[in-house]
Protein backbone atom coordinates (compact mmCIF):
# COMPACT_ATOMS: atom_id res chain seq x y z
CA UNK A 1 0.00 0.00 0.00
CA UNK A 2 1.39 3.44 -0.92
CA UNK A 3 2.32 6.06 1.71
CA UNK A 4 -0.51 8.31 0.50
CA UNK A 5 -3.02 5.49 0.81
CA UNK A 6 -1.77 4.74 4.32
CA UNK A 7 -2.12 8.40 5.29
CA UNK A 8 -5.63 8.50 3.88
CA UNK A 9 -6.49 5.39 5.92
CA UNK A 10 -4.99 6.95 9.05
CA UNK A 11 -7.10 10.06 8.52
CA UNK A 12 -10.28 8.06 7.83
CA UNK A 13 -13.42 9.04 9.75
CA UNK A 14 -17.16 8.49 9.22
CA UNK A 15 -18.26 9.79 5.84
CA UNK A 16 -21.00 11.94 7.35
CA UNK A 17 -18.69 13.74 9.80
CA UNK A 18 -16.90 17.02 9.05
CA UNK A 19 -13.18 16.70 9.52
CA UNK A 20 -9.87 18.48 9.08
CA UNK A 21 -6.60 16.70 8.33
CA UNK A 22 -3.58 18.43 9.81
CA UNK A 23 0.12 17.86 9.14
CA UNK A 24 1.90 19.13 12.25
CA UNK A 25 5.57 19.83 12.88
CA UNK A 26 4.69 20.11 16.55
CA UNK A 27 4.27 16.97 18.60
CA UNK A 28 0.56 15.97 18.64
CA UNK A 29 0.42 15.99 22.46
CA UNK A 30 1.36 19.69 22.43
CA UNK A 31 -1.64 20.64 20.32
CA UNK A 32 -4.19 17.91 21.14
CA UNK A 33 -5.89 19.93 23.93
CA UNK A 34 -6.45 22.71 21.39
CA UNK A 35 -7.94 20.38 18.79
CA UNK A 36 -10.11 18.66 21.39
CA UNK A 37 -11.58 22.03 22.37
CA UNK A 38 -12.30 22.86 18.71
CA UNK A 39 -14.04 19.53 18.15
CA UNK A 40 -16.11 19.93 21.33
CA UNK A 41 -17.27 23.36 20.19
CA UNK A 42 -17.87 22.65 16.48
CA UNK A 43 -18.30 18.91 16.08
CA UNK A 44 -15.52 18.91 13.46
CA UNK A 45 -12.94 16.17 13.97
CA UNK A 46 -9.24 17.03 13.64
CA UNK A 47 -6.89 14.26 12.51
CA UNK A 48 -3.21 14.97 13.22
CA UNK A 49 -0.21 13.47 11.45
CA UNK A 50 3.19 14.37 12.93
CA UNK A 51 5.68 15.37 10.22
CA UNK A 52 9.09 15.96 11.76
CA UNK A 53 10.99 16.88 8.58
CA UNK A 54 10.38 17.49 4.91
CA UNK A 55 6.90 18.97 5.12
CA UNK A 56 7.15 20.81 1.79
CA UNK A 57 8.73 17.79 0.06
CA UNK A 58 5.95 15.49 1.29
CA UNK A 59 3.23 17.82 0.06
CA UNK A 60 4.96 18.13 -3.30
CA UNK A 61 5.15 14.36 -3.65
CA UNK A 62 1.49 13.92 -2.72
CA UNK A 63 0.29 16.68 -5.01
CA UNK A 64 -3.47 17.02 -5.44
CA UNK A 65 -3.91 13.57 -3.84
CA UNK A 66 -2.69 14.85 -0.46
CA UNK A 67 -5.12 14.20 2.40
CA UNK A 68 -3.77 17.21 4.30
CA UNK A 69 -5.91 20.34 4.61
CA UNK A 70 -3.64 22.38 6.86
CA UNK A 71 -0.02 22.46 7.97
CA UNK A 72 1.13 23.68 11.36
CA UNK A 73 4.81 24.46 11.79
CA UNK A 74 7.31 26.62 13.65
CA UNK A 75 9.80 29.27 12.55
CA UNK A 76 9.43 31.74 9.72
CA UNK A 77 11.98 29.78 7.66
CA UNK A 78 9.79 26.70 7.48
CA UNK A 79 6.76 28.76 6.57
CA UNK A 80 8.69 30.36 3.73
CA UNK A 81 9.74 26.90 2.51
CA UNK A 82 6.06 26.08 2.11
CA UNK A 83 5.45 29.27 0.14
CA UNK A 84 8.46 28.71 -2.10
CA UNK A 85 7.48 25.08 -2.58
CA UNK A 86 4.10 26.21 -3.95
CA UNK A 87 2.28 23.73 -1.70
CA UNK A 88 0.03 26.16 0.19
CA UNK A 89 -2.67 28.54 -0.96
CA UNK A 90 -3.60 32.09 -0.02
CA UNK A 91 -6.54 32.51 2.35
CA UNK A 92 -8.30 35.85 2.17
CA UNK A 93 -10.36 35.88 5.36
CA UNK A 94 -11.52 38.95 7.34
CA UNK A 95 -11.43 37.17 10.71
CA UNK A 96 -7.81 36.12 10.30
CA UNK A 97 -6.61 39.53 9.17
CA UNK A 98 -8.55 41.20 11.98
CA UNK A 99 -7.21 38.91 14.71
CA UNK A 100 -3.58 38.53 13.64
CA UNK A 101 -1.33 41.62 13.44
CA UNK A 102 0.22 42.29 10.04
CA UNK A 103 3.79 41.64 11.21
CA UNK A 104 2.82 38.07 12.13
CA UNK A 105 1.19 37.02 8.85
CA UNK A 106 2.17 36.78 5.21
CA UNK A 107 1.38 39.94 3.21
CA UNK A 108 -0.10 37.66 0.54
CA UNK A 109 -2.07 35.66 3.15
CA UNK A 110 -0.30 32.34 2.55
CA UNK A 111 0.48 31.78 6.24
CA UNK A 112 -0.71 33.11 9.58
CA UNK A 113 1.11 33.21 12.91
CA UNK A 114 -0.77 31.67 15.83
CA UNK A 115 1.65 32.10 18.71
CA UNK A 116 4.91 33.95 19.12
CA UNK A 117 8.08 33.19 21.01
CA UNK A 118 10.96 35.50 21.85
CA UNK A 119 14.61 34.66 21.15
CA UNK A 120 16.11 35.77 24.43
CA UNK A 121 19.12 35.35 26.70
CA UNK A 122 19.28 32.66 29.36
CA UNK A 123 21.41 34.19 32.12
CA UNK A 124 22.93 32.47 35.13
CA UNK A 125 21.09 33.66 38.23
CA UNK A 126 24.35 33.32 40.18
CA UNK A 127 26.92 34.81 37.80
CA UNK A 128 25.06 37.42 35.72
CA UNK A 129 23.46 40.45 37.31
CA UNK A 130 20.04 41.68 36.13
CA UNK A 131 20.53 44.43 33.59
CA UNK A 132 23.98 43.32 32.42
CA UNK A 133 22.54 42.42 29.03
CA UNK A 134 20.10 44.86 27.47
CA UNK A 135 20.71 44.49 23.71
CA UNK A 136 21.62 41.75 21.24
CA UNK A 137 24.57 43.93 20.33
CA UNK A 138 25.85 43.48 23.93
CA UNK A 139 26.44 39.78 23.27
CA UNK A 140 29.44 40.59 21.09
CA UNK A 141 31.12 42.59 23.88
CA UNK A 142 34.52 41.03 24.83
CA UNK A 143 33.37 41.01 28.48
CA UNK A 144 31.50 37.79 27.58
CA UNK A 145 34.56 36.05 26.14
CA UNK A 146 34.40 32.34 27.04
CA UNK A 147 31.01 32.81 28.71
CA UNK A 148 28.51 32.30 25.85
CA UNK A 149 26.88 29.02 24.81
CA UNK A 150 24.90 28.56 21.59
CA UNK A 151 23.48 25.89 19.34
CA UNK A 152 24.55 25.91 15.69
CA UNK A 153 24.58 29.30 14.02
CA UNK A 154 22.77 27.65 11.10
CA UNK A 155 19.89 26.46 13.25
CA UNK A 156 16.62 27.92 11.96
CA UNK A 157 16.10 30.00 15.11
CA UNK A 158 19.57 31.52 14.97
CA UNK A 159 19.33 32.16 11.24
CA UNK A 160 16.09 34.06 11.90
CA UNK A 161 17.76 36.09 14.65
CA UNK A 162 20.69 36.92 12.38
CA UNK A 163 18.29 37.89 9.59
CA UNK A 164 16.49 40.15 12.05
CA UNK A 165 19.82 41.68 13.09
CA UNK A 166 20.45 42.31 9.41
CA UNK A 167 17.18 44.25 9.12
CA UNK A 168 18.49 46.65 11.76
CA UNK A 169 22.14 46.79 10.66
CA UNK A 170 24.39 46.74 7.61
CA UNK A 171 25.98 43.48 6.39
CA UNK A 172 29.33 44.74 7.68
CA UNK A 173 27.91 45.40 11.14
CA UNK A 174 26.20 42.01 11.15
CA UNK A 175 29.44 40.29 10.18
CA UNK A 176 31.25 42.06 13.02
CA UNK A 177 28.50 41.00 15.43
CA UNK A 178 28.72 37.36 14.38
CA UNK A 179 32.50 37.49 14.69
CA UNK A 180 32.13 38.87 18.20
CA UNK A 181 29.67 36.17 19.18
CA UNK A 182 32.01 33.48 17.90
CA UNK A 183 34.91 34.96 19.85
CA UNK A 184 32.83 34.84 23.04
CA UNK A 185 31.82 31.17 22.74
CA UNK A 186 32.70 28.94 25.67
CA UNK A 187 32.65 25.89 23.39
CA UNK A 188 31.83 24.87 19.85
CA UNK A 189 28.11 25.34 19.07
CA UNK A 190 26.23 22.14 19.83
CA UNK A 191 22.92 20.73 21.04
CA UNK A 192 19.56 22.44 21.31
CA UNK A 193 18.26 25.30 23.43
CA UNK A 194 17.67 23.07 26.46
CA UNK A 195 21.27 21.90 26.27
CA UNK A 196 22.44 25.51 26.59
CA UNK A 197 20.43 25.86 29.81
CA UNK A 198 22.00 22.67 31.17
CA UNK A 199 25.46 24.01 30.30
CA UNK A 200 24.80 27.16 32.33
CA UNK A 201 23.65 25.02 35.26
CA UNK A 202 26.85 22.97 34.92
CA UNK A 203 29.03 26.10 34.96
CA UNK A 204 30.29 25.68 31.39
CA UNK A 205 29.02 29.15 30.44
CA UNK A 206 27.10 32.07 31.91
CA UNK A 207 24.75 33.13 29.13
CA UNK A 208 23.09 31.53 26.11
CA UNK A 209 20.61 32.33 23.38
CA UNK A 210 17.32 30.45 23.38
CA UNK A 211 13.56 30.58 22.93
CA UNK A 212 11.38 31.52 25.88
CA UNK A 213 9.07 28.49 25.82
CA UNK A 214 11.82 25.97 26.52
CA UNK A 215 12.03 27.26 30.08
CA UNK A 216 8.32 26.52 30.56
CA UNK A 217 8.81 23.01 29.22
CA UNK A 218 11.83 22.38 31.43
CA UNK A 219 10.07 23.63 34.55
CA UNK A 220 7.43 20.95 33.92
CA UNK A 221 10.03 18.21 33.52
CA UNK A 222 11.24 16.74 36.86
CA UNK A 223 14.56 15.80 35.26
CA UNK A 224 15.22 19.32 33.96
CA UNK A 225 13.58 21.63 36.50
CA UNK A 226 16.87 22.26 38.35
CA UNK A 227 18.53 23.33 35.10
CA UNK A 228 15.70 25.78 34.39
CA UNK A 229 15.87 27.27 37.87
CA UNK A 230 19.56 28.03 37.35
CA UNK A 231 18.77 30.65 34.70
CA UNK A 232 16.85 33.89 34.36
CA UNK A 233 15.12 35.03 31.19
CA UNK A 234 16.49 38.38 29.99
CA UNK A 235 14.79 40.16 27.09
CA UNK A 236 17.41 41.95 24.98
CA UNK A 237 16.40 44.34 22.22
CA UNK A 238 18.02 45.48 19.01
CA UNK A 239 19.49 48.97 19.26
CA UNK A 240 16.60 51.14 18.13
CA UNK A 241 14.23 48.16 18.04
CA UNK A 242 12.65 45.50 20.21
CA UNK A 243 13.02 41.84 21.19
CA UNK A 244 13.18 39.42 18.26
CA UNK A 245 9.99 37.40 17.81
CA UNK A 246 9.30 34.26 15.80
CA UNK A 247 6.07 32.32 15.28
CA UNK A 248 4.33 29.04 15.10
CA UNK A 249 2.07 29.35 12.07
CA UNK A 250 -0.62 27.67 10.03
CA UNK A 251 -1.34 27.48 6.31
CA UNK A 252 -3.88 25.79 4.05
CA UNK A 253 -2.50 23.24 1.62
CA UNK A 254 -3.00 23.54 -2.12
CA UNK A 255 -5.05 20.32 -2.14
CA UNK A 256 -7.21 20.95 0.99
CA UNK A 257 -9.96 18.35 0.45
CA UNK A 258 -11.93 19.77 3.39
CA UNK A 259 -11.44 23.46 2.71
CA UNK A 260 -14.54 24.83 4.47
CA UNK A 261 -13.88 22.90 7.68
CA UNK A 262 -10.19 23.82 7.50
CA UNK A 263 -11.04 27.52 7.29
CA UNK A 264 -13.28 27.18 10.35
CA UNK A 265 -10.34 25.73 12.27
CA UNK A 266 -8.02 28.51 11.12
CA UNK A 267 -10.51 31.16 12.23
CA UNK A 268 -11.09 29.43 15.55
CA UNK A 269 -7.35 29.22 16.23
CA UNK A 270 -7.18 33.01 16.04
CA UNK A 271 -10.03 33.42 18.56
CA UNK A 272 -9.58 34.51 22.17
CA UNK A 273 -10.34 31.04 23.57
CA UNK A 274 -7.96 29.20 21.27
CA UNK A 275 -5.22 31.75 21.73
CA UNK A 276 -5.37 31.26 25.52
CA UNK A 277 -5.30 27.46 25.22
CA UNK A 278 -2.55 27.26 22.59
CA UNK A 279 -0.23 29.83 24.15
CA UNK A 280 -0.78 28.45 27.64
CA UNK A 281 -0.17 24.82 26.65
CA UNK A 282 3.08 25.66 24.85
CA UNK A 283 4.31 28.51 27.11
CA UNK A 284 4.22 30.99 24.23
CA UNK A 285 2.67 34.40 23.63
CA UNK A 286 -0.75 34.86 21.98
CA UNK A 287 -0.60 36.76 18.69
CA UNK A 288 -4.05 38.29 19.11
CA UNK A 289 -3.83 41.62 20.94
CA UNK A 290 -5.62 41.71 24.26
CA UNK A 291 -5.41 37.98 25.04
CA UNK A 292 -3.68 37.45 28.38
CA UNK A 293 -0.55 35.35 28.70
CA UNK A 294 -0.50 32.34 31.01
CA UNK A 295 0.45 32.96 34.63
CA UNK A 296 3.87 31.35 34.13
CA UNK A 297 4.68 33.40 31.04
CA UNK A 298 3.51 36.61 32.73
CA UNK A 299 6.02 35.84 35.48
CA UNK A 300 8.86 36.27 32.99
CA UNK A 301 8.12 39.99 32.83
CA UNK A 302 7.18 42.54 30.21
CA UNK A 303 9.22 43.42 27.17
CA UNK A 304 9.05 45.42 23.96
CA UNK A 305 8.53 43.18 20.94
CA UNK A 306 10.29 44.10 17.73
CA UNK A 307 7.85 45.37 15.10
CA UNK A 308 9.90 44.34 12.06
CA UNK A 309 7.77 42.23 9.75
CA UNK A 310 8.56 38.53 9.69
CA UNK A 311 8.24 38.74 5.91
CA UNK A 312 11.15 41.22 5.89
CA UNK A 313 13.16 38.93 8.16
CA UNK A 314 12.44 35.99 5.86
CA UNK A 315 13.71 37.97 2.90
CA UNK A 316 17.04 38.42 4.71
CA UNK A 317 17.49 34.73 5.54
CA UNK A 318 19.65 33.82 2.50
CA UNK A 319 21.98 36.74 3.20
CA UNK A 320 22.09 35.80 6.89
CA UNK A 321 23.07 32.23 6.08
CA UNK A 322 25.86 33.49 3.82
CA UNK A 323 27.25 35.71 6.57
CA UNK A 324 27.10 32.89 9.15
CA UNK A 325 29.02 30.65 6.76
CA UNK A 326 31.48 33.44 5.92
CA UNK A 327 32.59 33.77 9.54
CA UNK A 328 32.59 29.94 9.87
CA UNK A 329 30.49 30.32 12.99
CA UNK A 330 30.28 26.60 13.78
CA UNK A 331 33.90 25.89 12.88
Amino acid sequence: MSRIALLALAFASPAWAEEVNLYSHRQPELIQPLMDAFTAETGIAVNIAFVDKGMAERLKAEGDRSPADLVLTVDIGRLIELVEGDVIQAVDDPALTANIPAEFRDPANHWFGLTTRARIVYSSVERVKPGEITTYEDLADPKWQGRLCMRSGLNDYNVALTAAFLTHHTPEETTAWLTGLKANLARKPTGGDRDQVKSIWAGECDIALGNTYYIGQMLNDPEQVDYAKAVRIDFPVFAGGGTHMNVSGIAMTMAAPNKDAALKLMEWLSSDEAQRIYAGTNHEFPVKPGVARSELVQGWGDFTADTVSLADIAANRPAAVKLIETVDFDG
